[in-house]
């Protein structure tokens, strides 16, 4: 008999590619590419007040998720920059001049805002064959789940940050 983590795993191809990219491909709405929408995600759910991000936090966690250069990575926000889409704009960080902000447009949070009700209408058409109960309960378990993950994240890094701090000293 599969364990539940065996069993789970079996999920991964079937909701990261399959359903993943499809409700990505909905959100993008024909006009950006996965990276981008991948930046607007990252600066909506991380960045200062969900509209403000320092553009070396995007290309680190940006770089994490996809084999992708660092050039890339501002042709991607140089494209969400300029017009006609003019979603974010690229300013100086005020502690730092060799620093960059990359800053939501009031564009942007509209095209965000979009996106989610894409995504809304994606989802609420594959939940109509599922009882409400399950749903509340399949949301219950991917909300422990992303807890258990950021927990998990949290103590990596705080034990690879013991790690660095002890080679240093060496």
């Amino acid at each position: 008999m599969e364990t539940p983590a065996g069993q789970l795993l079996e999920f991964f191809y079937p909701i990261h590619y399959k359903a993943g990219m499809a409700l990505e491909d909905a959100m993008r709405r024909g006009r950006l590419t996965r990276t981008q929408v991948a930046i607007l995600w990252l600066i909506r759910a991380e960045g200062e007040a969900g509209a403000i991000m320092r553009r070396k936090d995007i290309e680190r966690r940006i770089r994490s998720w996809f084999e992708i250069t660092s050039s890339a990575i501002t042709k991607a926000i140089r494209g969400m920059a300029r017009a006609p889409l003019s979603l974010v704009s690229v300013v100086e960080d005020p502690q730092s001049a060799r620093e960059k902000r990359v800053v939501l447009t009031s564009d942007g949070k509209r095209f965000h805002s979009a996106m989610l009700a894409e995504g809304r209408n994606f989802l609420r058409k594959l939940i109509t064959e599922i009882s409400a109960e399950d749903i509340k309960h399949g949301i219950r378990f991917l909300g422990q789940a992303i807890a258990a993950l950021e927990v998990s994240e949290q103590t990596n890094l705080q034990s690879k940050n013991r790690r660095d701090r002890g080679s240093s000293r060496n």
